[in-house]
């Protein structure tokens, strides 16, 4: 999977990014070609070469199917049971590892998860922090793949877990 100049990708753990440009380097005798990101919710400059950037996670925004997936996947009440038998740490720890991956489908089910469980009981500080930052990879991506504004999609997740 190849991007172009003004494409916008996602990389995970950080969100959405606009490719600034592609640029070549020497390193250690080597050129190699580098996709430059400005990520859209930071403006932090990232810089992902090109032949691991599959690796690395980068990839596409979301389609619009992919999008109603994604609301799906928050609607999806079925309770969680292995999650009430575990300690915040271990928790957090296997959600940090779920958004790493990048996959919307992976944080969809980790801010799915902790909103469940904070109906039961209250979340570590982590486990909020965590939460926020799912809320905004989410809800960045899903603005854009619908070419809805980030306040009304807001506005849509609220009306789930509410």
């Amino acid at each position: 999977m190849t991007f172009k100049v003004g494409d916008l990708a996602v990389y995970p753990g950080y969100g959405v990014g606009r490719i600034v440009s592609i640029d070549s380097q020497e390193i250690m005798g080597a050129s190699c070609e580098f996709y430059s990101i400005e990520l859209l919710e930071s403006q932090m400059n990232v810089k992902v070469p090109t032949t691991s950037a599959k690796k690395s996670g980068l990839r596409p925004v979301i389609n619009q199917d992919e999008a109603g997936k994604v609301m799906s996947i928050l609607k999806d009440e079925t309770p969680v049971k292995k999650i009430d038998n575990q300690t915040w740490n271990r928790r957090y720890r296997e959600y940090m590892d779920k958004i790493k991956t990048g996959s919307i489908f992976e944080i969809a089910e980790v801010m799915r998860e902790l909103f469940l469980l904070q109906v039961d009981k209250e979340l570590s500080f982590g486990e909020r922090k965590m939460l926020d930052t799912a809320r905004g990879l989410l809800i960045k991506e899903l603005s854009l793949a619908t070419n809805a504004d980030e306040l009304s999609v807001e506005e849509q997740v609220k009306a789930i877990f509410n």
